[in-house]
């Protein structure tokens, strides 16, 4: 399990190294919702999105010997550049195994970072697969993307500043996936504000972590057919699972459109490009998923913003379509 004193070290290891992005507020939104919300804008983050906050707390607690031998990650964009950011900041090589459909902005900003990339067909191969037969032959060191403590821990350093910089929350809105972020949001909110419900997002097509929270086991589904390409996992982490069964309070889910609506809203009223699933906290504000009674703050991840500026302008001419 990870504890609120893990967060806490990881917050002392990003210390000096991650941004401390800003808490977005919006009296437009507020009235809209009719409850306050405060916006971490981790769309902001270092390589663009919350990623890095576990990338660099796991590549920084590795002995020196495993940096030196090279590390692993699979993604499909995201912590993918957060392994590539951190490795390169530490002087490790990294291997990125990413999907060859991935956002050609994710995929380049990835051998930016000085990473090779491998790429996979997301669906017809088995990504983490191909990950561990290289893994093993080369000695590298595999960094999972959400299903390990201290990736996990890192990305609980999220909610720990939203709570520190905005004040107690009655209601915490974080996107799942594999389940890392909300799982570590998780740990430091009931933490730090007992009282908080914490509230995970996932797409409608890929609903695996409710369908696992209601048959209190692990389902895996399809890779599900969605525009938010960073929250395609196809069945919960492990520990991750494990954490938000025990913490998380409520999944919900939104739809295409609502995730569209949302990015056009961030775009126009808050002045933040977002990607899909980097939408999906405040698309679910947006699409009254929510019942608020009794709720009068409200934070949200804004989890990432790496989206190609051609895809953006499709997606949002679409909606006027």
């Amino acid at each position: 399990m990870v504890g609120f004193e893990d967060v806490r070290a990881a917050s002392r290891r990003l210390e000096g190294v991650v941004h401390r992005t800003p808490v977005i507020t919006s009296r437009t939104l507020d009235q809209r919702i009719g409850v306050r919300a405060g916006l971490k804008a981790e769309s902001l983050q270092r390589a663009g999105s919350f990623k890095f906050r576990g990338a660099y707390n796991k590549l920084a607690s590795l002995a020196s010997g495993e940096r030196e031998r090279g590390v692993l990650a699979f993604s499909s964009g995201n912590h993918a550049q957060a392994v590539a950011l951190a490795a390169s900041l530490l002087g490790a090589r990294a291997t990125i195994v990413m999907p060859a459909d991935a956002p050609a902005i994710k995929l380049a900003a990835t051998r930016g970072y000085g990473a090779e990339v491998v790429t996979y067909d997301r669906y017809a191969e088995d990504r983490e697969q191909i990950g561990l037969e290289i893994a093993g032959q080369r000695g590298l060191t595999l960094v999972r993307p959400f299903d390990d403590p201290e990736i996990i821990a890192g990305q609980g350093t999220a909610a720990l500043e939203l709570i520190e910089d905005w004040g107690e929350l009655d209601v915490l809105l974080a996107p799942v996936s594999g389940g890392g972020l909300a799982a570590g949001c998780a740990v430091a909110a009931k933490a730090l504000c007992p009282g908080t419900r914490v509230i995970g997002v996932e797409p409608e097509a890929g609903d695996d972590y409710r369908r696992s929270l209601a048959a209190e086991h692990r389902i895996a589904i399809d890779v599900p057919r969605t525009i938010a390409d960073a929250l395609q996992a196809t069945t919960p982490g492990e520990l991750t699972f494990t954490i938000n069964r025990a913490l998380l309070d409520d999944i919900v889910t939104v739809s295409d459109a609502d995730l569209v609506a949302a990015m056009r809203f961030g775009f126009e009223r808050l002045k933040l490009v977002l990607e899909p699933g980097g939408a999906a906290g405040l698309a679910a504000l947006m699409a009254n998923t929510i019942a608020f009674e009794g709720t009068t703050r409200v934070g949200v991840i804004l989890s990432g913003g790496n989206v190609d500026p051609e895809r953006f302008n499709e997606l949002l001419a679409g909606e006027r379509r």
